[in-house]
């Protein structure tokens, strides 16, 4: 028997799966990853950027783990030889009526604890010279890394201290039997003292598996993206963000320049007809009826409807979504933009019809699950992980520590 088992291979349950083996040296832990490799799906299809934080709420998990996570992540980025780049970004206000929202982004991200700093246009061009708009916040904070690269190396040294990595094994039931829970695998059957619960997409149906009703059912939200073509990079230095809608969790179509040299051009956000539906054509009929099924999603969608309509056309209209980006950046051309790999938001939505807003971590008798970990997740993986093996060795108590599991 072990004395945690990991279901999930992205970033977060590999952090988490490393911090369990900082925490109790020698203890038994397996990750179960039902991919092939790692980072396959949210971690391994966002825009790499290292997140400041100036957006979120004050005193939440999201604004004091993104904070913490992206020193810890470039340290540790250091420390393995993985790619990054602490290059700043800048926040932008094209228009008259965003003017408020860029100075309460202001007073949050001071409240954080950030350099943030109020420019001009002026100074605006100095910093992106294809840029345009009326004044801006310039997030020196921000990053961009190479979040595949992170989840390997956290997979070496999870490895290298004694953990077991499971790639290729699909979680189809879990059970408590006696004093520990059953994990029945498409590899056979494990058993562990304690399991935590990284299913990203998933997490909603692992937690009920477990026998724990989740207070949220994951919606997927597909995001779609462009890259500027090689001959038009130029037109970014950096990262370039729109002043994002307040009520809504996503921060709006903007350019990123990725470690490799790219620039993307996006995303916007419509709900996906999968959960792992990264094409417009991919569609799961069960998946899409559970959501179509779900009160709560007509609830966000009457509140939100002219908002998602504009995503939808933006969606179906390259014009659409190049005149979005025009608004940043207004020599972008329809003929500067290819296709690029779009991603997958598991996003947490409430029974009343209101998005979880904030990192949503619950516990069951032997279980830890983490239900909500959008954005910023990557970037603040590794207090995130701390923070979920902490919970995790409170629950298991004297039983996780000082003992090699064993697959049972």
């Amino acid at each position: 028997m072990y004395d945690f088992a990991v279901i999930g291979g992205g970033i977060v349950g590999l952090s988490t799966a490393r911090a369990l083996l900082k925490r109790h040296p020698g203890a038994g832990i397996v990750v179960l990853e039902k991919e092939g490799s790692w980072a396959r799906h949210q971690t391994g299809h966002n825009s790499g950027v290292i997140h400041s934080g100036v957006y979120y709420k004050p005193g939440s998990l999201k604004a004091r783990f993104s904070r913490e996570g992206a020193s810890a992540l470039v340290e540790f980025c250091q420390e393995h030889g993985v790619a990054y780049e602490v290059c700043g970004k800048v926040i932008v206000a094209t228009e008259e009526r965003e003017m408020p929202l860029l100075r309460n982004l202001y007073e949050r991200g001071l409240t954080n604890g950030l350099r943030v700093e109020k420019i001009g246009s002026e100074e605006l061009r100095e910093i992106e010279p294809h840029a345009a708009g009326l004044a801006a916040l310039r997030v020196p904070e921000t990053g961009i890394v190479d979040y595949v690269g992170v989840a390997r190396a956290l997979a070496g040294e999870i490895a290298r201290e004694g953990g077991e990595l499971r790639p290729g094994t699909r979680v189809e039931d879990v059970s408590e039997r006696g004093d520990g829970v059953e994990i029945s695998t498409s590899r056979g059957t494990f058993r562990a003292r304690t399991l935590i619960n990284c299913a990203g997409l998933y997490s909603d149906r692992v937690a009920a598996m477990s026998g724990v009703a989740p207070t949220a059912k994951i919606v997927p939200f597909r995001g779609e993206y462009y890259e500027l073509s090689p001959e038009r990079r130029s037109l970014v230095k950096g990262l370039i963000y729109p002043v994002p809608n307040p009520a809504f969790p996503f921060l709006g179509v903007h350019f990123t320049r990725m470690v490799e040299g790219g620039v993307e051009a996006g995303p916007n956000a419509v709900l996906g007809l999968a959960r792992e539906g990264y094409r417009k054509t991919d569609v799961n009929p069960r998946e899409l009826a559970e959501i179509l099924g779900y009160g709560a999603f007509w609830r966000l969608a009457a509140k939100n409807w002219w908002t998602g309509a504009g995503e939808v056309f933006r969606s179906l209209s390259k014009g659409a979504f190049v005149r979005s980006l025009q608004r940043l950046v207004p020599e972008v051309e329809e003929g500067d933009l290819v296709p690029a790999e779009a991603g997958v938001r598991a996003q947490a939505l409430k029974k009343d019809g209101t998005l979880v807003d904030d990192f949503l971590i619950v516990e069951g008798e032997r279980s830890v699950h983490v239900l909500n970990a959008p954005s910023p997740a990557a970037t603040a993986c590794i207090p995130i992980g701390e923070h979920v093996a902490e919970r995790a060795a409170e629950k298991a108590g004297s039983r996780s520590t000082g003992r090699r599991g064993t697959r049972g």
